[in-house]
């Protein structure tokens, strides 16, 4: 089975390149965008495994990015490392509408991302507003 860690990790890439250089929708889910001999090496269960995070956090963006600027406390969205919102992005989505996948499960896979990608104190930023999420969703569930 493919680790669904690299499935994430893909998926994060494939929003971070969105964000920073606009690329297609229809490229990110090719995933042309990481050639050819990177691409042969993934295995078929991980890239859709990574595509059904992309294009499901692309179809939800409005509501995905809205869930996230709710819960940040003294920062503006428009103020948040692309990385970091990358990672918010794809584990919010995951929280949101993947209920067949524990949300904790999801929070820590982005804690571990963000700890090899992001700045030095991302991770603790990228759990405190997911967890936030998290709870403020079983509140209303």
């Amino acid at each position: 089975m493919a680790s669904r860690r690299k499935a994430r990790i893909l998926a994060f890439q494939a929003l971070y390149a969105w964000d920073a250089s606009g690329v297609s929708a229809a490229d990110l889910l090719t995933f042309s965008w990481l050639g050819d001999e990177k691409f042969a090496s993934l295995d078929d269960e991980l890239k859709t495994f990574a595509g059904l995070i992309v294009s499901g956090a692309l179809e939800n963006m409005a509501e995905v990015d809205k869930s996230i600027a709710a819960h940040l406390e003294h920062w503006s969205f428009e103020r948040l490392k692309r990385v970091d919102v990358a990672i918010l992005r794809m584990a919010v989505y995951s929280i949101l509408y993947q209920s067949d996948i524990p949300a904790q499960i999801t929070i820590d896979e982005a804690i571990e991302i963000a700890k090899e990608y992001g700045a030095e104190d991302s991770y603790r930023f990228i759990n405190g507003v997911l967890d936030a999420i998290w709870k403020g969703r079983a509140t209303n569930a």
